[in-house]
């Protein structure tokens, strides 16, 4: 049985910073491209942020994009994401899971994160 545990989220101003973990057990993520995707209360679920399996390609939403990194530690079977420059529209419960296809036997309980002065 997959375990997807994210971490890191918290209440921040406008123009902080946060670094999200995401800690998957029950199978090895090198083999995925792993994505970090969030949602705003009466939005869909948006994917912001993706890195392959080598760690070697990342792909970003324009809205994300310069602000936002993605990284990974396969040893620890661990993505990250660092966001810094945060504005009040980052603010979401964000979630890492495989990309670009979600899968549900892999979705984990999700981190709020809340940008608010």
């Amino acid at each position: 049985q997959v375990r997807v545990v994210e971490s890191g989220g918290g209440l921040v101003q406008p123009g902080g910073s946060l670094r999200l973990s995401c800690t998957v057990s029950g199978t090895i993520i090198t083999i995925y491209t792993m994505g970090w995707y969030r949602q705003a209360p009466g939005k869909e679920r948006e994917l912001v942020a993706s890195i392959t399996g080598s760690g070697a390609i990342t792909t970003y939403a324009d809205a994300v994009k310069g602000r936002f990194t993605v990284s990974r530690d396969n040893a620890k079977n661990t993505v990250y994401l660092q966001m810094n420059s945060l504005k009040p529209e980052d603010t979401a419960v964000y979630y890492c899971n495989t990309a670009p296809r979600w899968r549900s036997d892999y979705r984990g309980q999700g981190t709020q994160v809340t940008v608010s002065s």
